[in-house]
């Protein structure tokens, strides 16, 4: 295996402006992908995108907000003209809500969980499926969590919207499978050190989980290794 297994591919990574979605981008680019960054933050993309120039890598920046209309396909229109194929997704992008009882969710950030966790990982999926099925290797990452399987108390908003999230990535993979080269897999990061950690477990004490550097090297791993599509993967310290 070279030093950049993943060298010629181009990349797109959502939340990539912090935590794993920044990690995940940095390892992308370290093992050779030009990596598109995409997330609400201008300034978190920009410093990731110097940080990646600064160790040799090559990176673009697309700042977008998921949730609003028509811009995920007005950023795959965007990719599409500047690149044939898209050869790797990471959908990292996610939002928490609020941790609390079911019977005190809150309908309207129930609707906004559900929109950028599951509606919009629908839309990227539909708008870069061309450019997927145009790479030789199209793989596409899922970040899913343990409560998506297994369900807790006060948990119920985030888990519903990621077993949906796990349903809708799975669904497409094996859609896939038999009529094109794209493979699918779920990562579960496990207890990491990310700004939502912190609000999900506010007494923790963030050096006791892994740095999201740990994430972002396994995911870069896996890639350069190659997966069956239906691939699960929980990720420890």
């Amino acid at each position: 295996m070279t030093d950049k297994p993943l060298a010629t591919q181009i990349a797109l990574v959502t939340g990539a402006s912090r935590g794993i979605g920044a990690a995940t981008a940095k390892a992308l680019a370290a093992a050779g992908a030009h990596v598109v960054l995409t997330a609400r933050t201008t300034g978190g993309l920009e410093e990731v995108e110097e940080a990646i120039y600064a160790s040799g890598g090559t990176a673009t920046i697309a700042p977008l907000n998921l949730t609003e209309n028509d811009s995920i396909a007005r950023l795959a229109t965007a990719l599409a003209g500047r690149w044939e194929k898209l050869d790797i997704l990471v959908l990292n992008a996610a939002a928490l809500g609020t941790l609390g009882p079911v019977a005190e969710i809150d309908p309207k950030e129930l609707a906004q969980v559900l929109t950028l966790n599951v509606s919009a990982q629908v839309a990227l999926l539909t708008a870069f499926n061309p450019m997927l099925r145009k790479s030789a290797h199209g793989r596409v990452i899922g970040l899913t969590s343990s409560v998506a399987r297994d369900h807790r108390a006060y948990w119920g908003e985030y888990a519903a919207s990621k077993a949906a999230f796990e349903a809708i990535v799975t669904s497409y993979g094996q859609e896939m499978v038999n009529i094109s080269p794209i493979r699918t897999a779920l990562i579960d990061p496990g207890a990491t050190r990310t700004a939502m950690r912190a609000r999900a477990y506010p007494g923790e004490n963030p050096a006791s989980v892994k740095d999201p550097a740990v994430v972002g090297a396994r995911i870069a791993a896996l890639l350069a290794e190659d997966f069956e599509t239906g691939h699960f993967e929980r990720i420890e310290g």
